[in-house]
Protein backbone atom coordinates (compact mmCIF):
# COMPACT_ATOMS: atom_id res chain seq x y z
CA UNK A 1 0.00 0.00 0.00
CA UNK A 2 1.03 3.48 -0.83
CA UNK A 3 0.64 6.91 1.14
CA UNK A 4 0.26 9.67 -0.87
CA UNK A 5 0.49 13.52 1.32
CA UNK A 6 0.99 15.44 -1.87
CA UNK A 7 -1.80 16.34 -5.00
CA UNK A 8 1.10 15.45 -7.66
CA UNK A 9 1.94 12.19 -5.69
CA UNK A 10 -1.37 10.33 -5.52
CA UNK A 11 -2.27 11.83 -9.42
CA UNK A 12 0.76 9.84 -10.30
CA UNK A 13 -0.38 6.98 -8.12
CA UNK A 14 -3.81 6.67 -10.16
CA UNK A 15 -2.38 7.71 -13.81
CA UNK A 16 -0.14 4.59 -13.45
CA UNK A 17 -2.95 1.96 -12.36
CA UNK A 18 -4.98 4.33 -15.48
CA UNK A 19 -2.84 3.22 -17.74
CA UNK A 20 -2.96 -0.77 -16.79
CA UNK A 21 -6.95 -0.42 -16.98
CA UNK A 22 -7.99 -0.35 -13.71
CA UNK A 23 -11.07 1.25 -12.60
CA UNK A 24 -10.90 3.70 -9.44
CA UNK A 25 -12.69 3.76 -6.52
CA UNK A 26 -12.33 6.14 -4.19
CA UNK A 27 -13.57 6.35 -0.54
CA UNK A 28 -13.59 10.02 0.79
CA UNK A 29 -12.82 9.28 4.74
CA UNK A 30 -11.90 11.85 7.85
CA UNK A 31 -9.76 9.32 9.15
CA UNK A 32 -10.55 7.44 12.96
CA UNK A 33 -11.64 4.45 11.08
CA UNK A 34 -14.06 1.69 12.21
CA UNK A 35 -16.37 -1.04 10.68
CA UNK A 36 -18.36 1.36 8.45
CA UNK A 37 -15.53 2.86 7.01
CA UNK A 38 -14.14 -0.47 5.93
CA UNK A 39 -17.80 -1.44 4.48
CA UNK A 40 -17.31 1.02 1.99
CA UNK A 41 -13.36 -0.16 0.97
CA UNK A 42 -14.65 -3.80 0.77
CA UNK A 43 -17.52 -2.67 -1.78
CA UNK A 44 -14.75 -0.46 -3.40
CA UNK A 45 -12.71 -2.97 -4.04
CA UNK A 46 -15.67 -5.66 -5.28
CA UNK A 47 -16.47 -2.54 -7.71
CA UNK A 48 -13.16 -1.49 -8.58
CA UNK A 49 -9.78 -2.54 -9.72
CA UNK A 50 -7.98 0.35 -7.52
CA UNK A 51 -8.88 1.78 -4.58
CA UNK A 52 -7.78 5.47 -2.85
CA UNK A 53 -8.73 6.22 0.66
CA UNK A 54 -8.76 9.64 1.23
CA UNK A 55 -7.83 10.59 5.01
CA UNK A 56 -8.56 14.35 5.12
CA UNK A 57 -10.32 16.24 8.38
CA UNK A 58 -11.76 18.83 6.94
CA UNK A 59 -10.87 22.03 7.93
CA UNK A 60 -14.58 24.19 5.94
CA UNK A 61 -16.60 21.72 7.10
CA UNK A 62 -16.64 22.68 10.96
CA UNK A 63 -17.94 25.53 12.26
CA UNK A 64 -16.77 28.21 14.87
CA UNK A 65 -17.87 26.16 17.90
CA UNK A 66 -17.27 22.53 16.23
CA UNK A 67 -14.97 20.14 17.36
CA UNK A 68 -12.40 20.29 14.52
CA UNK A 69 -9.42 20.60 16.89
CA UNK A 70 -10.58 17.34 19.03
CA UNK A 71 -11.39 15.68 16.28
CA UNK A 72 -9.85 11.88 16.44
CA UNK A 73 -7.12 11.37 14.45
CA UNK A 74 -5.19 7.94 14.70
CA UNK A 75 -3.53 7.92 11.49
CA UNK A 76 -0.99 4.92 12.31
CA UNK A 77 -3.82 3.16 12.87
CA UNK A 78 -5.87 3.94 10.32
CA UNK A 79 -3.01 3.08 7.88
CA UNK A 80 -2.89 -0.29 9.43
CA UNK A 81 -6.58 -0.38 8.97
CA UNK A 82 -6.21 0.48 5.36
CA UNK A 83 -3.27 -1.77 4.54
CA UNK A 84 -4.71 -4.70 6.14
CA UNK A 85 -8.18 -3.69 3.75
CA UNK A 86 -6.39 -3.90 0.82
CA UNK A 87 -6.29 -0.70 0.19
CA UNK A 88 -4.08 0.21 -2.51
CA UNK A 89 -2.69 4.18 -1.66
CA UNK A 90 -4.07 6.45 0.86
CA UNK A 91 -4.48 10.36 0.20
CA UNK A 92 -3.51 11.89 3.37
CA UNK A 93 -2.83 15.40 2.73
CA UNK A 94 -2.73 18.50 5.10
CA UNK A 95 -4.53 21.47 5.07
CA UNK A 96 -1.98 23.54 3.51
CA UNK A 97 -1.76 21.03 0.96
CA UNK A 98 -5.39 21.16 0.21
CA UNK A 99 -6.07 24.76 0.73
CA UNK A 100 -2.63 26.75 0.07
CA UNK A 101 -4.65 30.13 -0.03
CA UNK A 102 -7.64 31.08 1.45
CA UNK A 103 -10.53 29.86 -0.47
CA UNK A 104 -12.88 32.02 -2.58
CA UNK A 105 -14.23 29.11 -4.80
CA UNK A 106 -16.58 27.07 -3.49
CA UNK A 107 -19.11 24.72 -4.79
CA UNK A 108 -22.64 25.34 -3.07
CA UNK A 109 -25.96 23.23 -3.75
CA UNK A 110 -29.03 24.93 -2.87
CA UNK A 111 -31.89 23.68 -1.45
CA UNK A 112 -31.05 20.20 -0.50
CA UNK A 113 -29.17 21.69 1.83
CA UNK A 114 -31.19 24.30 3.99
CA UNK A 115 -33.30 21.39 5.93
CA UNK A 116 -32.02 18.66 8.48
CA UNK A 117 -28.26 19.13 9.35
CA UNK A 118 -27.95 21.69 6.75
CA UNK A 119 -30.53 24.08 9.35
CA UNK A 120 -28.25 23.41 12.01
CA UNK A 121 -25.00 23.44 10.50
CA UNK A 122 -24.89 26.58 8.57
CA UNK A 123 -21.72 25.96 5.70
CA UNK A 124 -20.95 22.43 6.77
CA UNK A 125 -22.49 21.39 3.06
CA UNK A 126 -20.60 24.53 1.22
CA UNK A 127 -17.52 22.86 2.66
CA UNK A 128 -18.71 19.17 1.98
CA UNK A 129 -19.23 19.68 -1.60
CA UNK A 130 -16.32 21.76 -1.91
CA UNK A 131 -13.93 19.02 -0.55
CA UNK A 132 -15.48 16.20 -2.38
CA UNK A 133 -15.41 18.29 -5.70
CA UNK A 134 -11.39 18.81 -4.86
CA UNK A 135 -10.99 15.10 -4.28
CA UNK A 136 -12.60 14.39 -7.61
CA UNK A 137 -10.36 16.54 -9.63
CA UNK A 138 -7.87 15.25 -7.78
CA UNK A 139 -8.20 11.11 -7.66
CA UNK A 140 -10.46 11.22 -10.76
CA UNK A 141 -12.25 8.40 -9.75
CA UNK A 142 -14.97 5.76 -11.36
CA UNK A 143 -16.59 5.48 -8.32
CA UNK A 144 -16.74 7.06 -5.26
CA UNK A 145 -18.10 5.39 -1.79
CA UNK A 146 -20.66 7.20 0.84
CA UNK A 147 -22.24 5.87 3.69
CA UNK A 148 -25.86 5.70 4.26
CA UNK A 149 -25.34 7.39 7.66
CA UNK A 150 -24.98 10.39 6.50
CA UNK A 151 -27.70 10.21 4.57
CA UNK A 152 -28.26 13.79 3.70
CA UNK A 153 -24.51 14.50 2.61
CA UNK A 154 -24.71 11.42 0.19
CA UNK A 155 -27.71 12.73 -1.47
CA UNK A 156 -25.92 16.44 -1.45
CA UNK A 157 -22.95 14.69 -3.08
CA UNK A 158 -25.21 12.56 -5.75
CA UNK A 159 -26.93 16.13 -7.04
CA UNK A 160 -23.88 17.84 -7.19
CA UNK A 161 -22.39 15.03 -9.62
CA UNK A 162 -25.07 14.89 -11.72
CA UNK A 163 -25.57 18.76 -12.25
CA UNK A 164 -21.72 19.11 -12.94
CA UNK A 165 -22.04 16.27 -14.98
CA UNK A 166 -18.81 14.85 -13.38
CA UNK A 167 -17.97 11.65 -14.89
CA UNK A 168 -18.23 9.04 -11.76
CA UNK A 169 -21.10 7.19 -10.05
CA UNK A 170 -21.75 7.63 -6.58
CA UNK A 171 -22.33 4.47 -4.53
CA UNK A 172 -24.39 4.65 -0.98
CA UNK A 173 -23.66 1.62 1.29
CA UNK A 174 -25.76 0.76 3.98
CA UNK A 175 -25.36 2.09 8.00
CA UNK A 176 -22.97 -0.26 10.05
CA UNK A 177 -23.96 -0.55 13.22
CA UNK A 178 -22.55 -1.57 16.53
CA UNK A 179 -24.20 -4.32 18.51
CA UNK A 180 -26.76 -1.96 20.54
CA UNK A 181 -27.72 -0.74 17.41
CA UNK A 182 -26.10 2.61 17.13
CA UNK A 183 -24.79 3.42 13.96
CA UNK A 184 -20.92 3.69 13.63
CA UNK A 185 -19.30 6.65 13.72
CA UNK A 186 -15.73 8.43 14.72
CA UNK A 187 -17.82 10.49 17.12
CA UNK A 188 -18.47 7.79 19.02
CA UNK A 189 -15.58 7.72 21.08
CA UNK A 190 -16.40 10.87 22.45
CA UNK A 191 -19.41 9.40 24.17
CA UNK A 192 -18.94 7.53 28.07
CA UNK A 193 -20.17 3.95 28.50
CA UNK A 194 -23.29 5.21 30.31
CA UNK A 195 -24.14 7.77 27.13
CA UNK A 196 -23.50 4.58 24.84
CA UNK A 197 -26.31 3.18 26.51
CA UNK A 198 -28.62 5.76 25.98
CA UNK A 199 -27.63 6.52 22.44
CA UNK A 200 -29.08 3.14 22.11
CA UNK A 201 -32.53 4.78 21.96
CA UNK A 202 -31.71 6.38 18.95
CA UNK A 203 -32.51 3.23 17.03
CA UNK A 204 -34.84 2.01 19.33
CA UNK A 205 -36.88 5.48 18.40
CA UNK A 206 -35.84 4.34 14.60
CA UNK A 207 -37.44 1.02 15.25
CA UNK A 208 -40.71 2.56 16.57
CA UNK A 209 -40.87 4.67 13.39
CA UNK A 210 -40.67 1.10 11.17
CA UNK A 211 -43.18 -0.61 13.31
CA UNK A 212 -45.83 2.14 12.44
CA UNK A 213 -45.16 2.57 9.31
CA UNK A 214 -45.38 -1.20 8.82
CA UNK A 215 -48.50 -1.33 10.42
CA UNK A 216 -49.56 1.61 8.15
CA UNK A 217 -49.25 5.40 10.09
CA UNK A 218 -48.72 7.30 7.63
CA UNK A 219 -48.91 10.88 9.42
CA UNK A 220 -45.16 11.96 10.19
CA UNK A 221 -46.49 13.85 13.45
CA UNK A 222 -48.01 10.64 14.91
CA UNK A 223 -44.87 9.34 13.46
CA UNK A 224 -42.47 11.68 15.15
CA UNK A 225 -44.12 12.28 18.41
CA UNK A 226 -43.68 8.78 19.62
CA UNK A 227 -40.12 8.45 18.14
CA UNK A 228 -39.36 11.91 20.60
CA UNK A 229 -41.55 10.17 23.39
CA UNK A 230 -38.84 7.20 23.33
CA UNK A 231 -36.01 9.60 23.32
CA UNK A 232 -36.94 11.70 26.05
CA UNK A 233 -36.85 8.84 28.20
CA UNK A 234 -33.33 9.65 28.57
CA UNK A 235 -32.22 13.31 30.13
CA UNK A 236 -28.83 13.07 28.69
CA UNK A 237 -30.33 13.03 25.00
CA UNK A 238 -31.12 16.54 22.96
CA UNK A 239 -33.19 16.19 20.29
CA UNK A 240 -31.68 18.52 17.69
CA UNK A 241 -34.20 17.41 14.60
CA UNK A 242 -36.61 14.24 14.19
CA UNK A 243 -38.23 15.20 10.63
CA UNK A 244 -39.32 12.64 7.75
CA UNK A 245 -38.35 14.20 4.70
CA UNK A 246 -39.07 13.53 0.77
CA UNK A 247 -36.64 11.44 -0.28
CA UNK A 248 -35.15 14.04 -3.33
CA UNK A 249 -36.48 17.65 -2.13
CA UNK A 250 -35.76 16.55 1.59
CA UNK A 251 -38.80 18.80 2.55
CA UNK A 252 -40.57 18.21 5.75
CA UNK A 253 -43.69 16.23 4.56
CA UNK A 254 -47.09 15.67 6.75
CA UNK A 255 -48.09 12.30 4.80
CA UNK A 256 -46.36 9.63 3.73
CA UNK A 257 -47.17 8.43 0.52
CA UNK A 258 -44.10 6.55 -1.36
CA UNK A 259 -40.09 7.16 -0.73
CA UNK A 260 -38.97 9.24 2.05
CA UNK A 261 -36.38 9.18 4.83
CA UNK A 262 -36.76 9.72 8.36
CA UNK A 263 -33.61 11.69 10.11
CA UNK A 264 -32.83 12.24 13.53
CA UNK A 265 -29.87 14.42 15.10
CA UNK A 266 -29.47 14.60 19.03
CA UNK A 267 -26.83 16.03 21.15
CA UNK A 268 -25.63 13.46 24.21
CA UNK A 269 -22.97 15.44 26.43
CA UNK A 270 -20.86 17.56 24.02
CA UNK A 271 -21.08 14.73 21.24
CA UNK A 272 -23.65 15.04 18.04
CA UNK A 273 -25.24 11.94 16.86
CA UNK A 274 -27.49 11.24 13.13
CA UNK A 275 -29.04 8.53 12.16
CA UNK A 276 -31.90 7.99 9.82
CA UNK A 277 -33.65 5.12 7.76
CA UNK A 278 -34.96 5.26 4.10
CA UNK A 279 -38.60 4.92 3.63
CA UNK A 280 -40.03 2.54 0.88
CA UNK A 281 -43.59 2.07 0.34
CA UNK A 282 -45.87 2.75 -2.39
CA UNK A 283 -49.79 3.65 -0.79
Amino acid sequence: MKVSQTIRSVRKNVKEARKQDKTIGLVPTMGALHAGHLSLVEAAKKKCDYVVVSIFVNPTQFGPSEDFEKYPRPIDDDLQKCEKAGVDVVFNPSANEMYPEKVITWVNVEKITDNLCGHSRPGHFRGVTTVCAKLFNIVSPDMAFFGQKDAQQAIVIKRMVADLNMPLEIVVCPIVREKSGMAMSSRNKYLSEQERVDASYIYKSLQKCKEMIDSGSRNTKTIINEMRNILEQKESIKIEYISIVDEKTLENIDYIKNNALIAIAVRIGLTRLIDNFPIDITV
